[in-house]
């Protein structure tokens, strides 16, 4: 990967179509979330269209599926492997992510460690609100402590999320496992696991700065959210103690790259950092060539 020859690292998107068999398995919750993100009619990507879509445009992007088996009694689609292997294929512009449910135990640590080390997985994403547990739970450690021996970066959804949102019950989802605090643990325990808070985390977005703040090992990602939304003490910080810790995300395909830059660029953030967050804390993350 030519990191010079980037314009920005987008640490934030969903692959949700296989090459393999088109299969759609989220339906309605897929409709109602593209609804909640006013995003008109979206397309599923595969990951070859994904690398198309971001060469295009001289980006990188972080690329990963969710496994909540625990809730959906479902494995990804498309899966883990799919994804690495076809991001190898890729890797000018692609960064392959897993995402391996904690409530699968023993299992799910042999399956991470396995990702890691025949896949070549550079981290993986978490969504407690979707798999259901709290990050701080101790069933969980076992897989971080694979995560940190192997030098991963862990990705973990916080606040409110699109999905379930305007389902009834909210699709059964439970926004209290999503609190930033509850990563705070997992930061002090795992002091050598990089880890990343997704999103502006309302209505927790303090509790994110105070624990990127505290521990040198967090960072926040900027998805999900159009920057012209954001809270006026993200960009605060974002713009001074934390300018070293705050990263590019789109949460791609629910919000383009093309939308989220549109705004970026009109929204307060200084000229000095707004580089940093477009590329170059996300290069220093990752250990990325030219960083």
């Amino acid at each position: 990967m030519d990191v010079d020859q980037l314009v920005a690292i987008d640490v934030h998107t969903h692959v949700q179509l296989s090459v393999k068999d088109q299969e759609e398995t989220e339906g309605e919750g897929f409709a109602a979330m593209a609804k909640y993100f006013k995003a008109g009619k979206v397309t599923r990507f595969t990951v070859p269209m994904l690398a198309d879509y971001y060469r295009r445009r001289r980006m990188a992007a972080v690329v990963f599926t969710v496994d909540s088996v625990h809730l959906t009694g479902r494995d990804p689609h498309p899966a883990n492997e799919e994804i690495a292997e076809q991001a190898a294929e890729h890797g000018d512009v692609l960064i392959p992510f897993a995402s391996v449910d904690p409530h699968r135990g023993a299992e799910g640590v042999r399956l991470a460690r396995r990702l890691i080390t025949e896949y070549g997985v550079r981290g993986f994403k978490f969504h407690p609100t979707s798999q259901g547990f709290f990050p701080d739970d101790r069933m969980a450690y076992p897989l971080y402590e694979v995560l940190q021996e192997h030098g991963m970066v862990a990705l973990f959804h916080t606040g409110q999320t699109g999905a379930g949102a305007g389902r009834p019950g909210g699709g059964g989802l439970r926004l209290k496992y999503s609190n930033p605090m509850a990563v705070d643990d997992v930061a002090a325990d795992f002091p050598d696991l990089r880890i990343i808070l997704a999103h502006p985390s309302f209505p927790w977005q303090d509790e994110a700065l105070s624990v990127a703040m505290h521990k040198p090992g967090v960072h926040i990602d900027l998805s999900g959210w159009s920057p012209r939304y954001f809270p006026p003490q993200l960009v605060q910080y974002a713009n001074t103690l934390l300018k070293d810790k705050v990263l590019f995300g789109s949460d791609f395909p629910m919000i383009t790259p093309e939308r989220w830059l549109e705004d970026f660029a009109k929204a307060d953030f200084r000229d000095e950092v707004r580089p940093k967050i477009l590329k170059g804390n996300a290069a220093r993350l990752f250990g990325l060539t030219g960083a």
